[in-house]
């Protein structure tokens, strides 16, 4: 909900790339696509009406691809979204219901996409992993895309903007997000979409300031609006006054100041101030973002999401497809880590897109689970992962684990991967370094009895901390439980942190928790090794690092851990860290 503040309306949403801008509205019209027409076809009506089906969505690949083929070089990596649009445009689940549908029930086509649609969503939407959620985002852009040509409504042209504006939309599609000139568009807001969504990577990577989920900025926010938008507290203030103005120029000069000066220190080594050498990686989803953490000075990969491959496609992918995927990522770091996380996603119902989702998907069948209930699936990605390391330094890791028999069924499925290889005749490497996600408070608890068996802990603090409060973080009613500042948090972090210097294997972080500064000193007292955040984040958390000695963060987390609310905890590190290392996160919008 808006908050008011005499005339000027301040909303609330999640910041989706940090920045801080000033500057006119100018709002995306789309209005015509969701009109959709409905009647009903005569036998002999079916075919044109098929064909017609099949023009729009020939002329949607042909846009497609000339978006692709005109993308500006800055926005180059991002094309292979756009590619897998065109691949769903074509997929069976799409493309082929929407044509069976139409048959079947004698409809038009626009009402046949309408019910296809409808249908796909909820498979993406019931997902556990918010970057896999959002990914129902892409079958209603290219849907859309078809439904433009069917009903002949006009589509929107960013490239057409000839002046300096802020972009306000219900959402923001990877075509449109392409044909974006950076010296007109200045941020983006829109009502849908996460951290985890295309235009959120995308502003990232564009170092664009984005708040997103405002639900209904499009119908607040008018043409030419002045509007002040914060992608770091994710807040959008409409008509501010001159004293926000003012103090909106001073966060946004400071900001920058801060973010030129990360810039140059990025290549610097993360060493505190008594010494101690910390690995600050990068975390992608894509190939392409592996240049972002090389040229942001990440010092590896250190999660590598490999769900992507597995959407908008009828079946799985090949060994061979996920093989040069992989080495791509590899051939980029040469002589640095890069951690392949297998398979997270719930259940072949929805990698088929067929039947129904889980009731909980997020407590259900997937990960580490759907990958030993399909062990074929699993395997060929194992093959593919040990082929790619042959030609640099791959770390596996995978995630949901929550009890020590699956870590003793992933070392035998490791060791028949690695043998039907030599079989094959394949270079590989026979044995690489095996890492488990700890997000699960099990596993936390059994931390002891699981390092032996592993080669590396890496913890992903945003489910352990979802999982221990017993909370959906998407829920906004029970957001403000979701903190890593919870004594019950700190306390699962120094169970696992101990049970691996007892067994002296290294413990990681690489969730959301790895790339806020405020937070390093807790990590660098608890005695993790390696922190690895999203590429933008990596010179900050290495400035961070260098401010620091290791010897006071470790007497500073003694007194965290006596704390016993929430409330104390945040106290005290605003006390000791706060004027250190507060990087114009935390901001009074509002109060």
């Amino acid at each position: 909900m808006p908050d008011k503040k005499i005339n000027e309306i301040v909303l609330r949403g999640i910041g989706g790339s940090p920045g801080i801008c000033i500057g006119k509205a100018y709002l995306m019209d789309k209005e015509g696509v969701d009109v959709v027409p409905k009647y009903s076809l005569g036998k002999g009506q079916l075919e044109a009406e098929k064909k017609r089906f099949k023009t729009a969505v020939k002329k949607a690949v042909d846009e497609l691809s000339q978006i692709i083929n005109d993308t500006p070089e800055e926005l180059r990596e991002n094309a292979k979204i756009l590619e897998t649009h065109v691949v769903l445009l074509k997929d069976k689940m799409l493309y082929g219901r929407a044509i069976e549908t139409i048959e079947n029930e004698y409809i038009n086509a626009e009402w046949a996409l309408r019910k296809v649609v409808l249908s796909i969503q909820p498979l993406f939407e019931g997902m556990g992993d918010g970057y896999l959620r959002d990914r129902a985002e892409d079958v209603v852009s290219v849907a859309d895309r078809v439904m433009k040509h069917l009903t002949g409504a006009q589509g929107v042209s960013i490239e057409a903007i000839d002046k300096r504006v802020i972009l306000v939309a219900q959402d923001l599609s990877p075509a449109e997000t392409s044909q974006i000139q950076l010296e007109r568009i200045m941020g983006f807001v829109t009502d849908r979409g996460g951290k985890a969504s295309h235009t959120s990577i995308i502003a990232r990577s564009l170092e664009i300031p984005a708040v997103l989920g405002l639900e209904q900025a499009t119908r607040i926010i008018r043409n030419d609006d002045i509007i002040v938008l914060d992608g770091n507290a994710g807040v959008v203030v409409i008509n501010p006054s001159e004293e926000t103005l003012a103090e909106a120029e001073e966060r946004k000069s400071q900001y920058e100041a801060r973010r030129a000066q990360y810039a140059r220190s990025g290549h610097l080594p993360a060493k505190t101030r008594d010494g101690i050498d910390l690995a600050v990686m990068g975390n992608i989803e894509l190939p392409e973002e592996v240049v972002a953490v090389r040229d942001r000075g990440g010092d590896g990969i250190g999660l590598y999401r490999t769900e992507f491959q597995y959407l908008a496609r009828r079946d799985f992918p090949s060994e061979e497809e996920l093989f040069e995927s992989y080495k791509d990522v590899v051939d980029l770091m040469p002589d640095k880590p890069v951690t392949i996380r297998t398979l997270d996603i719930n259940g072949d119902k929805a990698v088929a897109y067929i039947s129904e989702p889980e009731e909980n998907p997020v407590l259900g069948l997937r990960a580490i689970r759907y990958c030993l209930h399909k062990p074929e699936v699993f395997l060929t990605q194992l093959r593919a992962i040990l082929r790619a390391a042959h030609f640099g330094r791959v770390r596996l890791l995978v995630p949901m684990i929550s009890r020590i028999e699956e870590v003793i069924e992933i070392k035998r499925l490791m060791a028949k991967a690695a043998e039907s290889l030599k079989r094959d005749g394949l270079p590989h490497e026979k044995k690489i370094p095996l890492g488990i996600m700890i997000e699960v408070p099990s596993a936390a608890i059994m931390a002891d009895t699981l390092a032996p068996e592993v080669d590396f802990f890496s913890i992903g603090t945003n489910d352990l901390i979802q999982y221990t409060m017993a909370i959906d973080r998407g829920n906004r009613d029970v957001a403000y439980l979701y903190n890593p500042l919870n004594p019950a948090v700190l306390r699962l972090l120094k169970i696992i942190t101990d049970a691996g210097k007892a067994h002296n294997k290294p413990v990681f972080m690489c969730g959301e928790m790895a790339g806020e500064a405020i937070y390093v000193p807790i990590l660098l007292g608890l005695g993790l090794q390696e922190l690895s955040a999203n590429p933008q984040a990596i010179p900050m958390i290495k400035n961070a690092i260098r401010l620091l000695n290791v010897d006071q963060t470790k007497t500073f987390v003694e007194r965290l851990l006596q704390q016993t609310s929430t409330e104390q905890v945040e106290r005290l590190v605003q006390k000791i860290y706060g004027d250190l290392l507060n990087n114009g996160n935390h901001n009074g919008w509002g109060h």
